[in-house]
């Protein structure tokens, strides 16, 4: 997902967190963008690149605008084209930072932002100079004298160990993040090369499979089972079952029963 548009941001200090990067770019007036505590300018010459779930808060004068772009580090998935472009603008969003624009960039975005007033539905070409903002941005990080990615990688017992603890709480990918000790970006996009899934996957997948013993191994009731493996309730314990797995609580339950009784 990757979508763009044009906006002012209010004059008065507002304050968010969302599960997608986001790059803040300033193209007329002042703004000021505060990123897990650490605060910036953003002006006609700065960009702002705040990474998933990462707190902000931020304000804007009365002559302030910003492009705003939004890019979802979980889709497209790995069998769509745009997969491979969305693995290369990742690490732009390894950690909150401040980009200068040199002439061309700053050309480039005031161009694009006249484009988006002149044709504000069309989002089509929206996201496609949104992605050639990106694209030049990152070409410019990647040549820059920034430090090299951190290469510290994510041991699987530790995290599965980390879950299994934790099933019965609300787990963020932040959470996992942190117990590997890396970004939270870093930390997906590593996860995913060394598993094959993406840490929503594999907390759904580990929450069902703790679920699917619990049915056929005890008595506990299907709301009980839901707590423990961290379903928000019964209901939608029962629907991701029947999505994931194609069966329900009560049919996994009877479908034992008969195999016991066979045994």
């Amino acid at each position: 997902m990757l979508n763009a548009r044009l906006i002012k941001l209010p004059e008065s200090a507002c304050q968010h967190r969302h599960e997608h990067h986001q790059l803040v770019i300033g193209v007329g007036g002042e703004s000021e963008v505060c990123v897990d505590g650490i605060g910036s300018r953003v002006d006609s010459w700065t960009a702002c690149l705040v990474p998933t779930d990462a707190r902000h808060d931020y304000r804007g004068n009365e002559r302030n605008h910003v492009l705003v772009v939004d890019l979802d580090p979980y889709f497209p998935a790995l069998n769509n084209p745009a997969h491979s472009d969305y693995e290369r603008l990742a690490p732009l969003f390894e950690r909150p930072r401040n980009m200068g624009m040199d002439n061309r960039l700053q050309g480039l975005v005031q161009l694009c932002a006249g484009e988006f007033s002149r044709a504000p539905d069309n989002d089509t070409m929206h996201r496609h100079l949104a992605t050639g903002i990106l694209h030049c941005m990152s070409e410019r990080l990647a040549t820059s004298d920034n430090p090299r990615h951190s290469r510290k990688t994510v041991c699987p017992d530790t995290i599965r160990r980390f879950v299994m603890e934790n099933l019965h709480k609300k787990i963020t990918v932040r959470d996992l993040a942190s117990v590997a000790c890396l970004s939270v970006s870093r930390f997906h996009e590593t996860f995913r090369a060394i598993t094959g899934i993406t840490p929503h996957q594999y907390l759904l997948q580990t929450r069902l499979e703790q679920a699917v013993q619990l049915l056929t191994g005890t008595a506990l009731t299907v709301s009980e089972i839901s707590f423990r493996t961290g379903f928000s309730s019964q209901g939608a314990l029962t629907n991701a079952l029947h999505k994931h797995r194609g069966i329900t609580p009560s049919v996994l339950r009877s479908t034992e029963t008969k195999t016991l009784d066979f045994g």
